[in-house]
């Protein structure tokens, strides 16, 4: 067998070959390893400051703040102050006696005054620029004592209900929640073309069926014992008033 002669140039250019291939692994070693150490950089962790900023812009996120005074009530925006008040009015007893009168069919949904901060903080972040506040605390006096809301039923064809709670019995007569939802709706009719103006209530409420009759609402629905409660049936009412009706109010 003939053996292969020595060539020393080739094997200078496989010295050279090896190193340039060993040059190379130690670049990609070294890019890969920026990648792992950027990757791996733990973040940054916000204050508490931050945190409380954050928070408090995101309650002011909607336009400007509401304020309608009325005789008896103050009826304003809510603020971030105004959370542990609320949620101690709304939560504080654990068998509040005004949610036997307020829908009491459905259960009141459990929060933790975190929860609920943080169910405010969202309920006013999905509010559009052009959209009133949806929810409006009653004062009297200085003191919380309930909220007006209003919810889109149908928001293209622009139906629109209203709600009132009065959390604090001590103010479930003399007028407060007449004019706390005639403010409300007074201003609903001014800042959204509605056509009407809706709401929804239960047979053993009579009270508020009343506040609905004073206001100039009409019954325009009773859907017969469609709701149980304590073993007893109740019908569902739907209470509403056209805008030319509410101008011929006042």
């Amino acid at each position: 067998m003939e053996r292969a002669s020595w060539n020393p140039l080739s094997f200078e250019k496989a010295i050279i070959s090896i190193i340039q291939f060993t040059c190379h692994l130690c670049r990609v070693f070294l890019f890969y390893s920026q990648i792992i150490v950027f990757q791996t950089t733990p973040p940054r962790c916000d204050t508490i400051e931050e945190i409380a900023e954050r928070r408090k812009a995101l309650m002011q996120k909607t336009t400007k703040p509401l304020r309608l005074k009325g005789n008896l009530v103050l009826l304003r925006s809510i603020e971030e102050e105004d959370i542990p008040s609320l949620y101690q009015l709304i939560y504080g007893d654990g068998d509040p006696e005004w949610k036997k009168w307020d829908a009491p069919y459905y259960p009141l949904e459990p929060h933790t005054l975190d929860s609920y901060r943080s169910h405010e903080r969202a309920r006013k972040d999905r509010l559009r620029d052009s959209e009133p506040d949806s929810r409006l605390i009653i004062e009297v006096d200085g003191k919380i004592i309930g909220t007006v809301t209003y919810y889109w039923e149908h928001k293209p064809s622009l139906w629109l209900e209203v709600g009132i709670g009065i959390y604090d019995p001590d103010y479930w007569n003399g007028g407060y929640g007449s004019e706390a939802l005639t403010l409300w709706i007074d201003q609903l009719f001014q800042v959204l073309p509605l056509a009407r103006v809706g709401l929804t209530t239960w047979s053993r409420n009579e009270r508020m069926m009343r506040v609905g009759e004073k206001l100039g609402m009409k019954i325009e629905g009773r859907m017969r014992k469609c709701r149980i409660y304590e073993g007893e049936y109740y019908d569902a009412i739907r209470m509403g008033v056209l805008r030319e009706e509410w101008s011929k109010r006042s």
